[in-house]
C-alpha cells in the first residue's frame, strides 16, 4: 500500500466497527427479520441497521467522502475517499448463529483500498491495517505466517457452491493440493490468513465491498492478495479473489487458478 490513510480516517474506521458492532451483538441468536433480496441472497434488520448507523457516522464525520455499501448503495461514488461498507459479511453464517461473519469497513482513495477493518463482533476480533498503518488483532501486532509449502497449506473459501465451470475447475487445481480445505468462514478466513492461522483464501462472484477492507489487512500483514491473474485488485472490475500469507505461495496459488 502506497497511499498514507490519515490518523482521523482510522479513527473513523473503528467507530464505524464499534457502532456497527453494538447493533449486531444485539440482534445475534435473537429473533431478526430475513427477507429474501432480488438476487436470491438473505439480508436481515441487523444488515440494515447496522449499515445505517455507519452510513449516519460518515455523513456527519466526512461529508465529503462518498459511501458505498451493500445494503444501500452508492452516494458520491466518485469522490477522491469512498466508504465500501459490508455491515454482515456472512448473513447465512449470523443467521444460523455461527459467528464466522464480519463487518467490513473499507476506505478507497481514487479507487484502490488503502485501510481496511473486519471486525467480528461476536467473538470480539478485530483486524485493522493499511496505509502504512501495521496489521493489528484488537491492537497488537498480526502478521501473516510465511514459508508455507502448497502441500502444507491450509486453504478457505466460503462454499464450492458459489463456483461454476472454469472457476470450479481452478477450485479443484488448487484444493487438490493443499494440506485442508476449509469452508464456511467468509471474511473471517481473511483475518486468519491475516494472523497466521490460515495461509490462502480464495473467492469468486464478490463485490467491492466484500473485498475492499480485506485488500489492506491481509498486505498490511506481510501477505499478498489479487485477482486471480495476480494483478492488483481494482474496485469495480474484479469479482475473484486470492490471499496467501507470502508472495511465493500467493505465485503458487495464483498459477494453479490460472490453469
Amino acid at each position: 500500500m502506497t497511499d498514507r490513510c490519515p490518523d482521523a480516517y482510522v479513527e473513523l474506521a473503528h467507530g464505524l466497527a464499534d457502532a456497527a458492532g453494538e447493533i449486531v451483538r444485539g440482534f445475534f441468536r435473537r429473533p431478526c427479520a430475513v427477507s429474501v433480496k432480488p438476487d436470491s441472497t438473505p439480508v436481515t434488520e441487523a444488515d440494515r441497521a447496522a449499515e445505517w448507523a455507519m452510513r449516519t457516522i460518515i455523513e456527519e464525520a466526512a461529508p465529503d467522502h462518498g459511501i458505498a455499501g451493500e445494503e444501500f448503495g452508492t452516494v458520491r461514488g466518485d469522490a477522491e475517499y469512498v466508504w465500501h461498507l459490508d455491515p454482515i459479511d456472512g448473513t447465512k453464517a449470523f443467521i444460523a448463529g455461527v459467528p464466522v461473519f464480519g463487518t467490513l469497513i473499507g476506505l478507497a482513495r481514487d479507487g484502490r483500498p488503502v485501510f481496511g477493518v473486519i471486525d467480528q463482533a461476536v467473538s470480539g476480533e478485530r483486524w485493522a491495517g493499511g496505509g502504512g498503518h501495521p496489521c493489528t488483532l484488537n491492537g497488537g501486532r498480526a502478521s501473516c505466517r510465511g514459508g508455507v509449502d502448497l502441500a502444507d497449506a491450509v486453504l478457505f473459501t466460503t462454499s464450492p457452491d458459489a463456483y461454476r465451470d472454469g472457476d470450479l475447475d481452478a477450485l479443484d487445481r488448487l484444493r487438490g493440493v493443499v494440506g485442508l480445505t476449509r469452508y464456511g468462514a467468509d471474511c473471517y478466513a481473511f483475518g486468519l490468513v491475516a494472523s497466521g492461522h490460515a495461509d490462502i483464501a480464495i473467492e469468486c462472484g464478490v463485490n467491492d465491498y466484500d473485498y475492499c477492507a480485506l485488500v489492506p489487512v491481509v498486505e498490511s500483514a506481510g501477505g499478498a492478495m489479487t485477482n486471480w491473474e495476480g494483478a492488483p485488485v481494482m474496485l469495480g472490475t474484479d469479482t475473484r479473489v486470492v490471499a496467501a500469507g507470502d508472495a511465493e505461495l500467493h505465485r503458487a496459488a495464483v498459477s494453479l487458478l490460472g490453469g
